[in-house]
């Protein structure tokens, strides 16, 4: 049996753009970019949520009209009533939407899509979102690809995605680390986060790079290559690799994946590529392998 093409998405931005920054990308990867489907929405930070709601429901109707599927993407971390109004809204709409936060399937009663952001580590919890309507998981980046392949057996049916490209998430918290950064207050932050368009590096007192901050979230400093053999992800349920948006050239990181997938560039030659379009981090790639996850090991999973 000839299984199926492995699909390519792109998630929804982590990080504070202008609106004609957004305008701009959303608009090229619309034209250029061979990814089927794309998740749009503020998934870190509700504050920056009004500032870019209409150059993302521009881009949406560009996306649209290129073809490509559109699935917006709720919270990860509400943190006030218009948070959790929000989660809400999109909880009862009919379409397929992205739920980054388990309140979002309080009154969800049609299908959905797990978020990374979502605790879902177990075939169990897998399983319980299944039952609830869940049709696609995308693997929380902690996961290695065994895991995933044991997640994908006992829940035939549930599409996989697991993140390919970016800078890991890792973690939320009720803090703005870019406001502190800047001796400022979350709730009168400025929306200083927008001067690090793909994370403010941290360092250790080593020199050596550690993590990345965008607001309230915790990304690794490395960036995820997802370069393991299409054969491989196959054989592990997986369904899609998901590139998450940076200020690199994703429509060129697109093309990259999508010759690896098609078999028409191996392994290292995508990292060459890759590492080409100057990411903002070491390209990492030890979650999947069942190492650290900063690591960079070369044997396949």
């Amino acid at each position: 049996m000839t299984r199926p093409a492995i699909g390519l998405t792109l998630g929804p931005l982590l990080f504070h753009w202008s609106p004609a920054r957004i305008g701009d990308f959303y608009a090229r990867v619309a034209d250029e970019a061979p990814v089927e489907r794309v998740y749009l929405g503020e998934v870190v930070c509700g504050k920056r949520a009004p500032l870019v709601a209409h150059a993302l429901a521009e881009a949406a109707e560009r996306l649209a009209a290129a073809g490509k599927e559109v699935v917006w993407s709720g919270l990860g971390l509400p943190a006030t009533v218009r948070d959790r109004g929000a989660i809400a809204a999109l909880a009862a709409t009919p379409e397929l939407v992205e739920v980054n936060d388990i309140s979002g399937l309080l009154d969800r009663d049609a299908p959905f899509v797990a978020g990374p952001l979502l605790n879902v580590y177990n075939e169990a919890a897998a399983q319980e979102l299944a039952d609830r309507g869940c049709v696609r998981l995308c693997a929380n980046v902690e996961l290695s690809l065994d895991a995933v392949r044991a997640i994908s057996r006992a829940c035939p049916g549930l599409e996989i995605e697991i993140l390919a490209f970016g800078r890991l998430p890792l973690a939320l918290s009720g803090r703005c680390y870019h406001a502190r950064h800047h001796g400022l207050h979350k709730d009168a932050c400025r929306f200083v986060c927008e001067r690090d368009p793909d994370g403010l590096r941290l360092s250790t007192l080593e020199g050596r790079g550690f993590l990345a901050v965008n607001g309230v979230q915790t990304l690794s400093d490395g960036v995820q290559l997802a370069d393991v053999e299409p054969a491989v992800l196959a054989d592990a349920g997986v369904t899609a690799l998901r590139l998450s948006p940076h200020g690199t050239d994703m429509a060129a990181v697109a093309r990259a994946f999508r010759d690896f997938l098609d078999g028409g560039i191996g392994r290292a030659e995508l990292r060459r590529q890759v590492e080409g379009l100057g990411p903002p981090g070491p390209l990492v790639n030890g979650y999947l392998r069942g190492a650290a996850g900063m690591a960079s090991v070369e044997d396949r999973p």
